[in-house]
């Protein structure tokens, strides 16, 4: 049995292997103060995405966050971070859920390859959840993510309930995922790449010092599409475009994420942000001029510059993040639900898991309504502004 052993107490424990030491910080420049040792140990941690990258949530908290409600957990193996999790607190009452809210396709914890067992253990210990009406609520966790070895080490009440349903392909050469497609649909999909070969169509990687001003043409394009289809209103906030902005500049400066710039006859007519993960390259956000649209077929367009940059740079997986739009449909994509964790130490917990049961309900029937039931949201809209 290996000599190391965990603190419940958070004090160091000395057996003359390596010493064990959590800690919980609450001000709110908490994740500025350790974002160095936080991106140090993301790129130890296999399932870090680029929402668990310091650059995403630093940003997300200065322009989301509730001043005194940031809550971040830290475990040190011989002073150096191996457990990590950002967090903020829900309500009066002691409840904690992840950053983000429904601005991330998925939450995680951190935890060193190394020591993900050990290190999950003494995470589990050190969440401050210590009253019986206490409740941790984590979204949209993916079914391998480094907090489902918290949600086992988790000796109270546990609950593990079905969230956002994600898509995901293969990153392979654009012929070979035509080939998932039925012949017809296949063929003309290879009649639309020949469009876009014959289009002229010039792409380029934009630098971080560029992109403020990228994010700024992606966010008016987008607008620009949706305009007639309705935007989500919180891509239309200053909060949000801020928050981009800076978030973005971040993840391309580490190399955590790519933003393509898409010109046609000198002009910008698209830009799309991929995510850069070890374990997949995630379509996050894009915009797209809706003249073009009647051009080019724009997934198209944007999967294969995706697929080229998430290949050259090793990366075995090209996600579709959140959604069922159609025109993610239409590649036969692979499917896999995220899931929502509630852990609590007492008898309250299942009230919790109640309450995150009737969240995961309302966003499955407005997804519905958004995928699926287009007119019938368009009606409900129109009623509500008469």
């Amino acid at each position: 049995m290996s000599t190391e052993q965990l603190s419940g107490t958070g004090l160091p424990v000395r057996t003359g292997g390596p010493v064990w030491r959590s800690e919980v910080l609450r001000s709110d420049d908490a994740l500025d103060r350790v974002a160095g040792e936080w991106d140090d140990l993301a790129l130890r941690c296999a399932t870090a995405t680029s929402f668990q990258a310091a650059a995403w949530l630093c940003s997300w908290w200065r322009h989301y966050g509730r001043p005194g409600g940031l809550v971040v957990v830290l475990v040190r193996r011989d002073e150096r971070l191996v457990g990590a999790a950002a967090l903020q607190r829900r309500g009066p009452f002691g409840g904690l859920t992840n950053l983000g809210a429904g601005l991330v396709d998925f939450t995680d914890v951190l935890l060193d390859d190394a020591y993900a067992d050990l290190a999950a253990a003494e995470l589990a210990r050190a969440l401050p959840l210590r009253r019986p009406w206490h409740s941790l609520e984590l979204c949209e966790v993916h079914p391998e993510a480094a907090a489902q070895r918290v949600f086992g080490h988790w000796h109270g009440r546990r609950h593990r309930l079905p969230d956002s349903l994600c898509q995901y392909l293969p990153a392979v050469p654009m012929e070979e995922l035509l080939k998932r497609l039925p012949g017809r649909t296949a063929q003309r999909s290879r009649v639309k790449q020949r469009k876009i070969a014959e289009a002229g169509v010039e792409t380029g990687s934009v630098p971080p010092e560029e992109v403020p001003q990228a994010i700024a043409e992606l966010l008016r394009l987008h607008l620009l599409q949706w305009q007639e289809r309705g935007a989500t209103p919180e891509h239309r906030t200053e909060r949000f475009a801020a928050h981009l902005a800076e978030s973005t500049t971040g993840l391309v400066a580490t190399g955590r994420a790519a933003l393509h710039r898409y010109r046609l006859d000198g002009e910008v007519v698209a830009v799309n942000l991929l995510l850069l993960c070890p374990s997949f390259g995630g379509l996050y956000m894009y915009g797209a001029h809706p003249a073009l649209r009647q051009r080019l077929d724009i997934a198209g367009l944007l999967f294969g510059v995706a697929l080229d940059e998430v290949r050259a740079a090793g990366i075995p997986v090209l996600s579709l993040l959140r959604g069922q739009e159609p025109y993610k449909q239409r590649w036969r994509p692979d499917q896999l639900s995220n899931q929502r964790l509630v852990l609590g130490p007492g008898r309250l917990a299942p009230f919790a898991a109640a309450r995150a049961l009737r969240v995961t309900v309302r966003r499955a029937l407005a997804q519905l309504l958004r995928t699926r039931l287009p007119r019938l949201k368009e009606a409900l809209l129109a009623r509500r502004r008469s």
